[in-house]
């Protein structure tokens, strides 16, 4: 598990992913989800590749419904992009390594490579 992910609650999600000044890679999930522990180990990667333009946070939705039904998540994992305290893209469902950069990139983060 990366140190660069944050696993936030409807405590401080206003704080780590809305008032945030970097964009966010928020990465709904839970315990159960087949899925969600199979891109676990891309999204950590992610989270160390782009360290310092790109905050990464999980939030387990079993515990955290009221988020959950407040952005609509239908399906896990989803993950959403939010930049400036808004939703800036989505995805529902595992993502290959490809997939989740091309997903980070065009929603305007700069590449691992820059």
């Amino acid at each position: 598990m990366s140190e660069q992910v944050i696993h936030v609650s409807e405590q401080d999600f206003e704080q780590q992913v809305l008032e945030s000044e970097l964009p966010v890679l928020v990465d709904y999930w839970a315990e159960w989800c087949g899925p969600c522990k199979m891109i676990g180990p891309l999204i950590d990667e992610l989270a160390d590749n782009y360290q310092g333009r790109l905050k990464v946070v999980k939030l387990n939705i079993d515990d955290n419904r009221n988020l959950s039904v407040q952005y609509n998540v239908r399906g896990i994992p989803t993950l959403m992009i939010f930049h400036d305290g808004k939703v800036q893209g989505m995805k529902v469902g595992a993502l290959t390594k490809s997939q989740l950069e091309a997903f980070v990139n065009d929603a305007g983060v700069m590449s691992a490579a820059a």
